[in-house]
């Protein structure tokens, strides 16, 4: 009988950004975490002792990000972060910041990844569990909707629609099953992406103050404004996944089942989070440890993305 078990990172380890929206320099720790405490975030600028718990129902802002907490004691931009621990496999550690945002990087999750790898990843010995998919949930906003749907492993997909010169000579559709594809290698590298036009209103909300070519890819009006391109053909969809990922990831569990989005962004994501929470009759927890034949006679890791190293 296959079990997979809950993980945490080695030891700690340490990284100083610049927060996207805030411009402020920022230091994250990210440390090892007891079982079955899920991912918790600390702010020790504020001397906080109570924890931000990693929640889509601690969500309290989706401009431009997601944001956790509240009041005072929140944490915003955690989406990258949250994608890379889904793709790691990352159960428990707890993230202890210097500021109220989670630094950008280079606008994607790889620089996460790099970070939790190098601490290395530790088996616990509690056992995971998984949020299997019953039936379809869908949400909708307008033109742009959400779903996740039955699906005996975990796939994504996501449709960009924007017309613009730049992106209409790039895919705008993207689907990967994570039977058969590496996050980290075919989703972690996409990096935040955005119209030099529309930088100067971003900034009016006080968002993206700390936006440049180093934390995201430039668009002018008909050109990419970073020397080095991009890292993949269709990385502007890739990003819009790994964002959906990461929102989803706040559901605390790992979900069996296929996510497909229109349009949508943190916002209907977390919409479609919440209201995945609300029909209980639409999900179900199951146990790697569970012995069913449809599901568990091979690795679950490769199934639902999970890096094996």
């Amino acid at each position: 009988m296959f079990m997979l078990r809950q993980r945490t990172i080695r030891k700690a380890v340490h990284a100083i950004g610049i927060g996207v929206h805030s411009g402020e320099k920022v230091r994250v720790s990210f440390r090892p975490a007891e079982v079955n405490t899920g991912i918790r975030f600390y702010r020790s600028d504020l001397g906080a002792v109570t924890p931000i718990i990693a929640d889509a129902t601690q969500v309290s802002d989706t401009t431009l990000s997601t944001t956790i907490g509240r009041g005072q004691n929140q944490v915003s931009t955690v989406e990258h972060l949250m994608s890379a621990l889904w793709g790691l496999g990352i159960d428990n550690m707890q993230v202890h910041l210097q500021g109220s945002e989670i630094p950008i990087l280079d606008g994607s999750a790889a620089p996460f990844v790099y970070l939790i790898q190098s601490a290395g990843i530790e088996e616990q010995s509690e056992i995971r569990q998984f949020m299997r998919i019953t039936k379809t949930v869908e949400v909708r906003q307008g033109e742009a909707w959400a779903r996740l749907s039955p699906f005996n492993g975990f796939k994504a997909a996501y449709t960009f629609v924007a017309d613009h010169p730049v992106y209409n000579r790039y895919p705008k559709r993207a689907s990967v099953n994570f039977a058969t594809s590496s996050f980290v290698e075919e989703v972690s590298r996409a990096r935040s992406f955005g119209l030099l036009s529309e930088l100067g209103s971003a900034q009016s909300m006080q968002k993206c103050l700390g936006s440049s070519l180093h934390n995201s890819v430039g668009i002018d009006g008909f050109n990419i404004l970073n020397e080095e391109g991009l890292r993949y053909e269709d990385e502007f969809v890739k990003h819009k996944l790994l964002d959906a990922i990461g929102d989803l990831y706040l559901l605390g569990n790992t979900v069996i089942g296929e996510f497909d989005g229109y349009m949508s962004g943190h916002g209907l994501n977390n919409e479609l989070a919440l209201e995945l929470l609300r029909r209980q009759d639409a999900w179900e927890f199951v146990g790697s440890h569970v012995d069913d034949s449809t599901l568990w006679t091979q690795d679950i890791r490769p199934l639902v993305g999970v890096a094996t190293a």
